[in-house]
């Protein structure tokens, strides 16, 4: 089966070929799948879409028109797809259910830290052989009270790390976590996990009911110097009003690793033309915010969990076959 992926970066680009050697004929572009791009894909029957894909209904009405009929995502999240015109158009969806939920915990671990150590700025000055203390002070962690929002398989590996520190556990979800209740975690609302919380973690994904999750209220309950990590979806804060707190002078640490407007520019390079979104570029201007580029996933480990993933899901399709990632089937 002929297969097009798209968004493939430069390090994902030999592991996905490795694993279709011999057994489908792929085609990899550094370009995002989006209703520009699509036309692209005429001919094969196959797509594989990155995390930043924009498949909206017209997008997915020109691959359908080119002959398509899978579609691929390398992604667990699938709120940039339009799941309804996908059935109605015939496509079959799949997606990656699960890859390991260390990466994106570690990840969210090492920005609370950076931020928390004011790491990026001392980096900065030993680069120009300023050697000062001055503005560097942090906090232990050990003794924070720790808020996990969502408390899933990736929210209670951060637990796990949490623990490890010696904090106090707050926790906020739908479900309780068995595995987080071992560890001590104490399950309470929202509005008071965010009250009371030094440190606190977004682990929830993006759906109607938690798009701007964190917004002007969520921001207003949170303590002056508390530390805000998302490693989710860039949706769940509402980015303008976490431009007006840190004006304010508030919260002593934003880790991001997500953004709502990311689609466009995450993953590209921008640092000749720069970028007109003027939240984003806010955003980075502040010392204590350290912004990286939906990179959490980004191990070794996840990405081949997500490329077998991927690949068993096309030998399905071809087989007739679905499986516990296919959203939308047509085979």
């Amino acid at each position: 089966m002929e297969i097009l992926a798209y968004g493939v970066q430069a390090d994902e680009r030999p592991l996905l070929e490795r694993a279709f050697a011999g057994r489908h004929e792929l085609r990899c572009l550094d370009v995002f799948l989006n209703r520009d791009t699509a036309p692209l894909a005429a001919g094969a029957p196959a797509v594989s879409s990155s995390v930043n894909a924009v498949l909206d209904a017209e997008t997915l009405a020109l691959l359908s028109a080119g002959g398509t009929k899978l579609i691929a995502q390398r992604s667990t999240g699938f709120n940039n797809i339009d799941l309804e015109a996908a059935a109605h158009l015939g496509l079959t969806i799949a997606r990656v259910a699960y890859y390991s939920p260390y990466a994106v915990a570690e990840h969210a671990w090492a920005l609370a830290l950076a931020v928390n150590r004011r790491l990026t700025r001392a980096a900065s000055r030993t680069r120009e052989f300023d050697f000062r203390l001055d503005g560097l002070l942090g906090r232990d962690v050990h003794g924070m009270t720790v808020g996990v929002v969502g408390t899933g398989k990736i929210g209670e590996c951060f637990t796990r790390i949490a623990a490890g520190f010696g904090t106090t556990l707050l926790g906020w979800d739908i479900v309780e976590n068995p595995g987080c209740l071992e560890l001590g975690m104490h399950y309470t609302d929202l509005p008071e996990l965010l009250s009371r919380a030094d440190l606190i973690s977004l682990h929830v994904p993006l759906v109607p009911a938690t798009h701007h999750l964190i917004d002007t209220a969520a921001l207003a309950r949170m303590k002056d110097d508390a530390i805000l990590i998302n490693s989710s979806r860039g949706g769940l804060i509402d980015s303008t009003a976490l431009v007006k707190t840190l004006r304010a002078g508030r919260l002593s640490g934003v880790g991001l690793d997500v953004y709502e407007e990311e689609t466009g520019v995450f993953f590209t390079d921008r640092s000749i033309h720069g970028i007109t979104d003027d939240i984003l570029a806010r955003l980075v201007t502040f010392p204590q915010v350290l912004v990286t580029s939906h990179q959490a996933y980004f191990t070794r480990t996840a990405v081949g969990q997500i490329i077998d993933a991927t690949a068993r899901n096309i030998d399905d399709f071809a087989a007739g076959r679905t499986n516990e990632n296919t959203l939308v089937s047509h085979t």
